[in-house]
């Protein structure tokens, strides 16, 4: 069973190497999405090799009766699909607090941890232009009934200018 895993992990490791490409050293721009992404998010990419990066963004939504942000983290695999196109994979988590204001109630405040999958496709243009769309499903984990430490699906097309 243990030279089942580490063949499997040689594989995967075998099959991430070989559809590598480069990717740009660092990326910053916007990731702009709803669901319980919070809108619009500040995104930074930093590559760490050929063919992985971590991604910290920082989101926030303003509202007549809500107010929150988030913050999160992922670490990214990169891969070749065709051309200038690559698909992306990753994982990681975060933190965030929201505030919503109940009529003729009291205010309702939370602050959450959560985890995060991402899944997505991006095109690198020819100039320093980044365009991607990727599907990020988030599980929080907070102390009010609120939040129900349920399971989110964002959805987002990101714009970064690559450097």
């Amino acid at each position: 069973m243990k030279k089942l895993f580490l063949l499997s992990i040689a594989i995967l490791g075998f099959i991430f190497a070989a559809s590598a490409q480069e990717i740009s050293k660092n990326a910053l721009g916007l990731r702009l999405g709803d669901s319980d992404g919070f809108g619009a998010e500040i995104s930074y990419q930093h590559a760490l090799g050929e063919n992985n990066r971590l991604e910290l963004d920082l989101g926030w939504r303003d509202g007549n009766n809500y107010d929150g942000f988030k913050i999160a983290g992922l670490y990214q695999w990169v891969m070749l699909l065709d051309g200038n196109f690559n698909w992306y994979v990753g994982a990681g988590g975060g933190l965030g607090s929201f505030s919503v204001n109940v009529p003729g109630g009291s205010d309702i405040t939370d602050t959450f941890v959560f985890a995060a999958g991402d899944i997505g496709i991006e095109y690198n243009f020819d100039i320093p232009l980044l365009l991607s769309l990727d599907f990020r499903p988030e599980i929080g984990f907070g102390d009010d009934a609120y939040n129900n430490n349920d399971l989110d699906f964002d959805i987002a097309l990101g714009i970064r200018y690559q450097f």
